[in-house]
């Protein structure tokens, strides 16, 4: 604004109107775009904001699980990322060799590829795991988040904030213009990365270390059909005289789109600071681990990154909440990074969107670090320690520290003698290969977290047993806390995962035939509480039936029993049988899962109670 003083023009800038929103949140990497998403899709008015002018823009995070899959059926969007993912068949021949085009030390089929393992990854979702760079998921997640009502800020950066009882004031800078101004929002999630600013303004309590160890992405363009089409994968370790990721001592070749398009991952001595790597030094690089001395290659990128070993122990602070890598800092071994982010928002928006529509308590949202810190200090711990299981593979070569790359090369050769000493070297690769399963077929660790939080009702029984390895094998059933486990059901016209009986949107509650009762009494605690309970019974007398008795083998209650699905899919309370009192011990559950006292109910009804969003 201009105005006159004594002739004089002065220039006066009108006092910042601050941006209002029910949820900012700061990261549009996996984390971030997911929450965005995930609020959007419930309705929840929300603002994403990144300093970056757009996505992602090198492949970073790959691997998507079969959980991860899940929850993006859940939210219509499964189609989308397998129109542009690899799928699970041409993902998992992993090789481990001396070169791409050199000598094969042995593959393992992973990602659940192996007959014998295809089966269990098939029982366990109605979703396969896929490969989809994270330069082309994070494009889906902002798309769909922002068509389904997220306003998305690029170029804005977080500055810093404050929280009173009513909200949080989050301090922004807009990197075009230079101008910051003021967003105030009931909530914020900090979703900005392993170096999070939020994380550090609100002092979450964080164990281990950053920077443990260093490595180099060098990503390149080649037509290696002829060399690798035939055993198709999306990695290929090399272990050669001066392979080194991060101390793991092994280079890596990863597709990023077969079989063209590259990336390889190439340690260095973080003690030393950092290299200067030139495109001639990269594409040395990739000849020597591809095997061809004068192999043309366009170099595309280089960056370094640090190895880290660090876990927030609490995730949030009064309105603040941080997730994905803000709070679990780990390699990419098992490929848990960007779906453990992804899943931890999922677990929170969920919540927010119930406590910002009035159908929960705020205690609710303390059940966010209750339930994904323990699964953070998982995650972290399981890749670090499938990092340092290669060690077993290079004692089982006879590589040791500080040898040259003429003994090393002898030593790798000596696993082909025609001797006693080259069969016992043979046993023990084998040995060493087999351990590498923790890594590339942890199915347990994938599917099978727990929660224990308040918005957990026990029902009493022991927990039940998995009878095989519980990180390798996945064991289904319906506990409170696990997640739902996935069966068949369906009509002769139409087949349904049980997952899609249960939608984001809404409280489920499962039953059989003779648990008809529960249908009256879930409308019942709906109408009282305000909350969308819907109940749905599985027999075939109904739309949906039990089609190959799968449910019926794994629902863990009577027919009559019934099984309560918080929107995540997460069983939050089952009972066995039907009660003389249905409504009241549905009720019970409901209030105490969401956080409510029932001396809070008044006359029955929760009319005060917004109402619109389901949850």
């Amino acid at each position: 604004m201009v105005i006159f003083n004594d002739g004089v023009a002065e220039t006066q800038t009108p006092k910042d109107k601050v941006v209002e929103t029910d949820v900012l949140i700061v990261g549009s990497g996996p984390a971030g775009a997911s929450a965005a998403l995930f609020l959007s899709t419930l309705g929840v008015d929300n603002i994403m904001i990144t300093k970056y002018r757009w996505t992602a823009n090198t492949p970073r995070a790959h691997i998507t699980n079969q959980r991860t899959m899940e929850i993006f059926r859940d939210v219509g969007i499964e189609e989308e990322v397998l129109a542009e993912a690899t799928p699970h068949e041409m993902i998992g021949d992993t090789v481990f060799c001396t070169s791409i085009a050199g000598d094969e030390i042995g593959r393992i089929l992973t990602w659940g590829n192996h007959p014998a393992r295809h089966a269990d990854y098939r029982l366990a979702s109605p979703s396969l795991n896929c490969d989809i760079p994270q330069t082309y998921l994070e494009p889906i997640l902002v798309k769909n988040a922002t068509n389904r009502g997220t306003q998305t800020q690029f170029s804005t950066e977080y500055l810093s904030h404050t929280q009173d009882e009513s909200g949080v004031d989050v301090r922004v800078l807009n990197r075009l213009t230079g101008h910051e101004y003021t967003i105030r929002a009931k909530y914020l999630i900090g979703a900005d990365g392993a170096r999070s600013k939020v994380a550090a303004d609100i002092d979450l309590p964080l164990e281990g270390q950053m920077d443990i160890a260093g490595s180099m992405n060098i990503t390149f363009k080649a037509d290696m059909t002829k060399l690798v089409g035939h055993r198709p994968s999306v990695l290929y370790w090399v272990v050669q005289p001066g392979s080194n990721i991060g101390g793991i001592g092994a280079g890596l070749v990863r597709m990023v789109r077969p079989w063209d398009e590259w990336l390889i991952v190439w340690g260095f001595d973080i003690n030393e600071g950092p290299p200067e790597v030139t495109e001639a030094d990269a594409l040395q690089i990739v000849r020597n681990l591809i095997g061809v001395p004068d192999f043309a290659a366009e170099i595309t990128g280089i960056s370094l990154w640090g190895n880290n070993e660090q876990y927030a122990t609490k995730l949030q602070s009064g309105r603040v909440f941080c997730a994905g890598d803000a709070v679990h800092k780990h390699p990419p071994s098992n490929g848990l990074g960007s779906n453990t982010s992804i899943q931890d928002s999922y677990n929170l928006a969920w919540k927010l969107a119930a406590v910002l529509n009035g159908h929960a308590d705020d205690s609710l949202l303390e059940t966010y670090s209750e339930e994904r810190a323990p699964v953070a200090k998982q995650i972290v711990t399981r890749a670090n320690q499938s990092g340092r299981e290669f060690g077993a593979l290079f004692d089982a070569l006879g590589l040791e520290e500080g040898q040259s790359a003429e003994e090393m090369n002898a030593a790798i050769a000596a696993r082909k003698d025609a001797t006693p000493e080259g069969a016992a070297i043979r046993a023990r690769v084998k040995e060493a290969m087999d351990l590498k399963n923790y890594e590339f077929n942890a199915h347990g660790v994938e599917l099978g977290q727990r929660y224990s939080s308040t918005c957990v009702v026990s029902d009493g029984n022991e927990p039940t047993q998995n009878p095989r390895d519980p990180e390798l094998y996945y064991e289904a059933c319906t506990d409170p806390g696990v997640r739902l486990p996935h069966a068949w059901v369906g009509n002769w016209l139409e087949k349904y995962s049980t997952h899609d009986l249960v939608p984001y949107t809404r409280f489920t509650l499962l039953t059989g035939t003779t648990g008809v009762q529960w249908e009256d009494a879930a409308h019942t605690v709906a109408g009282r509480l305000g909350v969308d309970v819907e109940p749905v019974v599985i027999g075939p007398d109904r739309e949906i039936t039990d089609l190959y008795f799968d449910w019926t083998r794994v629902r863990g209650t009577e027919e009559d029993g019934a099984i309560l699905v918080r929107p995540d899919k997460h069983v939050a309370w089952r009972i066995n049988t039907l009660p003389h009192d249905p409504v009241e011990q549905l009720m019970a559950a409901l209030t105490s899962v969401l956080g409510l006292e029932r001396s809070e109910l008044v006359a029955g009804e929760r009319s005060t109670r917004k109402t619109g969003v389901s949850i």
